[in-house]
């Protein structure tokens, strides 16, 4: 099992930044791959970015040279940063790892609310 703590959602302003933070209980690069994933209000929740356990990221085209995936293995931590916000961006926002192709787990969520 993994269990995951999302932080850094909150507030911005359209055309702003955020940056979210995951960090599991166990070493990321014995992670088959971490996931950001977003449900809005009414629609179904939706994969954001990825990043597999060699690196290789896979972004949704909405966010697409917007926001950037990344972990570091000192902190041992996932990252997402999120510029040039838009109100459609407000979501909660999870993280999900997975130990096995089949085995996910998933964070408990952080809100992004994107407004002026």
């Amino acid at each position: 099992q993994v269990q995951l703590v999302e932080s850094g959602g909150g507030l911005a302003q359209p055309g702003g930044s955020l940056r979210l933070s995951c960090a599991p209980s166990r070493s990321i690069f014995s992670l088959y791959s971490m996931e950001w994933y977003r449900q809005a209000p009414g629609k179904d929740r939706e994969l954001v970015a990825g990043i597999s356990s060699g690196g290789s990221t896979n972004y949704a085209d909405s966010v697409k040279g917007r926001f950037t995936i990344s972990r570091d293995s000192a902190q041992n931590m996932m990252f997402l940063q999120m510029n040039s916000l838009k109100p459609e961006d407000t979501a909660i926002y999870y993280c999900r790892a997975r130990t096995t192709i089949r085995a996910a787990y998933w964070g408990q969520g952080t809100q992004v609310t994107v407004s002026s």
